[in-house]
């Protein structure tokens, strides 16, 4: 073939996977804002009905329970989207082999309940576990399906299906409180969840599920899903060791206090981050080869993330105080304080999971698990250090942590693409310069403003507004070369909006 047609070729490809990656993150990103939306609302009304150690208790047993479930997967998911090349037969095996690894963690857990319980020292957490743990023999039909649906692109049919689910599950959580089911409300509602994702995905995917005990299949994607779980359990341990730590030394209700914090400080990266990640990984395992390419996807990603996310982390840092207030009430506004810390940990996870996406696509993941490691050390030690200040010393630990965390991965990155620092600086200022932009005018407002606005409501409303405005008005009408094109799709988008509404009055 010549060299000029191998090169349409090569640019042809590209923009198709580009357009098949902007278009998976559009659907995902859309049906998350929902799907978080959704959760918040469901969230508000559970914490009325409702007491903080409700949500300490099902935190400390998804502790348990979701280290578990990292090697109920064994990575294989992962590895099925990952592959060059799998069919039929390979989602047959692997969903044998994650049926068996389901039944053995449920007997085990069935079995452990009661110990576990004594070691917490509350007798309720043998039948929590104990039921918790029935989602083991349901998950396998939806991680398989899910990485049917990953691997095709299909995220589209993902998003439409995770939302109706979360309606579902929603509204069944809320009734069972209302019902004064307390905790089991939480614990039910995961188990219903699981059930109506799979009766869902069993209609939009074409896999007959079967067993299929082909064990050269499951050694084939073995390697690779091994190092996927090992990598993933060293991340959850990373993110749940604090939990487990500040329920034993502190308390259900202390650490309902600190999850609620977390949680709200990571909304912007709840509702982006995973409609970015899914997409980039299948892109950047396509383009495996290409580092040039893999290289531009990377900077890519974190300018854009780093754009429509870091204003937001500066607004939570300033209304987190009035927010849990107004939102949750009056039992919950101790965690305003860590929340407006935690939300400073949202710049590195920027940075993290962008870089942790490479890593995965480019086999360097013995590496990544060094780095997770070392970092489960410093949280370990920062949070049951931090405990000796409270809630704000155990968020400081962990914003560290996250700085830490960024540094190492960047330096793995470094060693794996052909790039420099310069590259990451020139990745990260055109957000960083929006955030410092509605930084500064909430100063001004709250200068300005603050004195007259005594209601924590009037507050987080003109505060929230002001600062969602300037984000918005500075995206789309600023400059800023790196975010041009991004900033003209949004602003053609909404031109074909007001040009719509004229012609939907006039209809009679």
């Amino acid at each position: 073939m010549p060299r000029r047609q191998r090169d349409g070729c090569s640019r042809e490809n590209g923009m198709s996977l580009g357009q098949s990656i902007r278009s998976g993150v559009k659907w995902l990103a859309m049906g998350n804002v929902a799907r978080r939306l959704l959760e918040f609302a469901y969230g508000v009304i559970l914490a009325r009905l409702l007491v903080p150690a409700d949500f300490g208790m099902i935190v400390t047993v998804q502790v348990f329970t979701g280290v578990v479930g990292l090697f109920a997967s064994g990575g294989m998911g992962q590895a099925l989207i990952r592959a060059k090349q799998a069919d039929e037969r390979d989602f047959t095996a692997i969903f044998t082999f994650q049926m068996g690894l389901g039944l053995l963690i449920y007997l085990s857990f069935y079995i452990a309940a009661p110990f576990l319980a004594d070691f917490l020292e509350n007798p309720l957490y043998k039948d929590l576990i104990r039921v918790s743990s029935i989602s083991f023999l349901l998950r396998p039909f939806t991680q398989i399906r899910n990485a049917w649906l990953s691997r095709e692109m299909r995220f589209k049919t993902l998003t439409y299906m995770r939302l109706g689910a979360g309606v579902m599950t929603g509204v069944f959580s809320v009734a069972m409180a209302w019902f004064g089911l307390g905790v089991w409300s939480l614990t039910l509602s995961g188990l219903f969840s699981t059930f109506i994702t799979n009766v869902v995905m069993s209609r939009f995917t074409p896999l007959r599920l079967r067993f299929n005990l082909d064990l050269a299949i499951i050694r084939k994607h073995g390697a690779f899903g091994m190092k996927i779980t090992a990598s993933s359990f060293i991340t959850y341990l990373r993110n749940e060791a604090k939990h487990l730590i500040i329920s034993k030394m502190a308390g259900p209700a202390f650490l309902g206090l600190f999850n609620k914090a977390e949680s709200m400080a990571r909304i912007p990266n709840q509702m982006i981050m995973p409609a970015t990640m899914e997409p980039l990984f299948r892109g950047l395992s396509k383009i495996q080869d290409n580092l040039d390419q893999t290289k531009y996807m990377y900077y890519r990603s974190i300018t854009l993330l780093m754009a429509y996310t870091a204003p937001l982390y500066v607004l939570l840092w300033w209304v987190a105080q009035p927010f849990i207030y107004v939102v949750y009430g009056e039992k919950w506004q101790d965690a305003g304080s860590p929340m407006s810390i935690l939300a400073l940990g949202g710049f590195f996870l920027n940075l993290i999971y962008p870089s942790s996406a490479v890593l995965s696509a480019q086999n360097r993941l013995g590496k990544e698990m060094i780095a997770q490691l070392l970092n489960l050390g410093f949280i370990i030690i920062a949070c049951y250090l931090g405990l000796g200040w409270g809630l704000e010393g155990v968020a400081w630990g962990i914003i560290l942590g996250h700085a830490l965390m960024a540094v190492h991965m960047y330096w793995l990155v470094l060693q794996t693409l052909p790039t420099r620092v310069t590259d990451l600086f020139r990745a990260v200022l055109p957000g960083l310069g929006l955030a410092l932009l509605v930084f500064s005018v909430l100063a001004l407002t709250h200068f300005l403003l603050a004195p007259h606005l005594p209601n924590p409501f009037l507050y987080l409303a003109v505060m929230s507004g002001i600062g969602g405005l300037t984000h918005s008005l500075a995206f789309l009408f600023l400059p800023i070369p790196a975010l041009s094109t991004e900033a003209g799709r949004w602003r053609s988008k909404l031109r074909s909006s007001l040009a719509f509404l004229p012609r939907v009055r006039r209809v009679p």
